[in-house]
């Protein structure tokens, strides 16, 4: 890992898991395996054999893959003892790896980010269920032309993800007329993702409101180490305001665009993606061609 500039640890979301993700580093590694027993402890669940053997429609489950994605992600960090020595400028997430991101900066309970996670999971599953909803991938297309296609559909802006990669969400049949509208007006691709609702939405409304309720409950901690707010792409420092943003995100856009462009602004220039696959490598590497990326699947 680079020693010059600055490192921010960065955590993936929904989307990136796979069966037999964290299972060489279960049997490698005592700390990680540690990790998996405290979380299937902490749900009363097997997540550990759900990530090992699948099946995999059952892991992609929302509420299985959040909690999954989220347990993962601390087993990678926690068995390296590069990663544990080094103290980051900054930790973000992407959606649900913003719940990553509060343990890395020690603002949550690894136990109690993982009841959080598979709460948030089961609720935005069943908000899916009574307002159906999707997402799609909008390629190539100005952040203008997209709003444009949103007000007409009734869809909204989910994720700024990347220069040219920008994903809406919203009812079903709104949905699909805005990827019509977006290929009409020039866009490169457009790519429905696989998943159970219109996440970062107003149809999360009732998640949302569970979400209240379950964030109530838990004690948060100021962090120790900055997170990029998903909603804002300004650093959260405060418990308070975390438990504000928690429940934002789940309703409004992720801006990770911004958040990466922050972070770069604020002197990072090594970005370390902790956890299964390898989405924000892509996602920073097209944000900036200076910056550094390592990924701990070993490809970045």
């Amino acid at each position: 890992m680079s020693e010059e500039g600055r490192v921010a640890y960065v955590f993936p979301g929904q989307g990136s898991q796979w069966v037999g993700m964290g299972r060489e580093l279960y049997h490698s590694s005592p700390q990680a395996r540690a990790v998996f027993e405290e979380a299937d402890s902490a749900l009363d669940f097997p997540l550990t054999r759900l990530c090992f053997e699948g099946p995999d429609e059952v892991l992609r489950q929302t509420s299985n893959a959040q909690p999954a994605i989220l347990a993962v992600s601390i087993a990678y960090l926690r068995a390296s003892p590069e990663l544990q020595a080094r103290v980051p400028a900054f930790v973000a997430g992407h959606s649900l790896g913003e719940y990553t991101a509060l343990v890395a900066a020690q603002a949550l309970d690894f136990a109690q980010a993982i009841y959080l996670a598979r709460e948030r999971g089961r609720l935005m599953q069943e908000a899916g269920d009574q307002n159906p909803g999707g997402m799609v991938a909008i390629l190539g297309l100005e952040e203008a032309l997209v709003n444009d296609v949103c007000q007409v559909t009734g869809t909204q802006i989910a994720n700024m993800n990347c220069p040219g990669q920008i994903v809406i969400s919203g009812a079903a049949q709104d949905v699909a007329r805005a990827a019509e509208l977006a290929k009409a007006k020039g866009a490169r691709s457009v790519i429905p993702l696989q998943v159970s609702g219109a996440f970062h939405s107003r149809l999360m409304q009732p998640a949302a409101e569970g979400m209240a309720q379950a964030v109530l409950n838990l004690a948060f901690r100021d962090p120790v180490i900055p997170v990029i707010a998903n909603t804002t792409a300004q650093p959260l420092t405060r418990a308070e305001a975390i438990k504000t943003e928690l429940l934002h995100q789940l309703c409004h856009c992720v801006q990770w665009q911004k958040s990466v462009e922050f972070m770069i602004h604020e002197g990072v220039s090594t970005f370390v993606e902790i956890g299964p696959g390898q989405v924000l490598t892509g996602l920073i590497r097209r944000a900036s061609k200076q910056a550094e990326i390592i990924s701990t699947e070993g490809k970045g």
